[in-house]
């Protein structure tokens, strides 16, 4: 198949959706199908190098960091993929490259797949001063995007259900992003894990919670800072691992809580070959969001063998397995107790650990892009037969054709 993916982020932006659309292309070119990007650039201009095509853009960073929108130019890069004529185009995100994406899937006859990877409604604080005003906007945005949809794919029931209190009537399908289980193989010695612990300030024997991702409000990681603050002395370091607009406020409120000597480390940005490393610093990983959609940091703990402690979430349905593999959590107080239990229970760790890596192979970058693959035939079937009955109306697929 010729499949065309749009997205407003690609490399070399590091976040959920250019991970889950690299892992697409990568599994989907593997399988033999040809995959080409439509994106944007990082300046004004057009770009075509390889299977990439890149819209020109202009900064917006100010709405939200790092975001670009589509500037006006000629859109030339779009009559050639027209003329390549994609059988399914396959957009990921709501806002510059989803027209581009429609007027491509419309001009060659293509169903147009969508993947709805972000709450919205937890960003509000970015652009609305109303949280109110701010979800209703994004319902009605919301639905009038998907509207013009064939299917959609939902990265975790918590998001089906949303879409369904919005009011989408396009069929919705789950499909949990998978991860490159390969990526996380390889193994640091346990020499290696402690010179490393010690290189960032460590303390020797300190059981470490792992948090990886980015450092933004919607993240809540003040909750991490107050809970280990009210720890006390037990012998567990939070490492913090990644960068964001909030760093600078949370490590101001680390130290007016007074967490030194290591009981907080901030590691900063990594780049993303070394993650794999630093998951294996970790004893146990903690989250206490709950904007994610599904979350692919749980993932790729879980592949590497750690024990989750995560705020309860319904994007966490099926990944947490309460008692099994991790810990689900309510309260601060709950989630003290739960880093404390695990703090001093390493042998509980350890079996929690294998349980989490048994668990991980459900979310595999092979069975991501075979589901994905399999409701691109049958939206292209469904497209074909409603076009075949009603030839002089736009395409769009019978929700009945789809099992939700």
């Amino acid at each position: 198949m010729k499949i065309l993916i749009a997205s407003d982020w690609y490399i070399p932006a590091v976040n959920g959706v250019v991970t889950s659309v690299l892992t697409l292309q990568k599994e989907l070119t593997r399988c033999g199908h040809d995959v080409r990007i439509l994106t944007l650039s990082g300046d004004g201009r057009d770009h075509h190098s390889g299977c990439v095509y890149a819209l020109g853009s202009v900064d917006v960073g100010r709405i939200y960091p790092g975001a670009r929108l589509l500037a006006p130019s000629p859109r030339t890069l779009l009559q050639l993929l027209i003329d390549w004529r994609p059988d399914v185009v396959h957009s990921q995100c709501e806002f510059s490259t989803f027209a581009p994406a429609r007027r491509i899937a419309r001009a060659c006859g293509a169903p147009l797949v969508h993947t709805y990877h972000t709450v919205y409604e937890d960003y509000t604080h970015y652009f609305s001063p109303s949280r109110r005003w701010g979800r209703a906007l994004v319902k009605g945005f919301t639905r009038a995007v998907l509207a013009r949809t064939d299917a959609v794919i939902a990265p975790s029931v918590k998001v089906s259900n949303l879409l369904e209190g919005y009011g989408v009537r396009t069929p919705v399908r789950v499909i949990p992003t998978g991860i490159d289980t390969a990526r996380f193989a390889h193994r640091l010695s346990g020499e290696e894990i402690t010179a490393r612990r010690h290189a960032l300030g460590i303390p020797e024997g300190n059981c470490v919670a792992l948090s990886l991702g980015r450092l933004a409000r919607e993240k809540n990681i003040d909750e991490l800072l107050h809970c280990r603050a009210a720890m006390g002395t037990v012998p567990l370091t939070l490492l913090l691992v990644g960068g964001g607009p909030d760093q600078p406020r949370l490590e101001h409120l680390a130290r007016t809580l007074g967490l030194s000597d290591g009981r907080v480390v901030f590691a900063g940005m990594v780049s993303p070959a070394l993650v794999p490393e630093y998951y294996q610093l970790g004893d146990v990983f903690v989250s206490a969001s709950s904007s994610e959609t599904q979350g692919l940091t749980y993932f790729e703990a879980m592949a590497c063998g750690l024990p989750l402690v995560c705020r309860e979430d319904p994007c966490l349905e099926g990944v947490v397995i309460p008692g099994k593999n991790g810990i689900l959590y309510r309260t601060g107080e709950e989630l003290a107790e739960a880093l404390g239990t695990l703090a001093a229970q390493p042998e509980r760790r350890a079996s929690m650990g294998q349980a989490s890596a048994a668990q991980s192979r459900l979310f595999t970058a092979q069975r991501f892009a075979r589901n994905v693959e399999a409701l691109y035939r049958e939206a292209c079937l469904a497209h074909e037969a409603q076009v075949r009955a009603f030839p002089a109306l736009p395409a769009a697929l019978p929700a009945g054709l789809l099992r939700r």
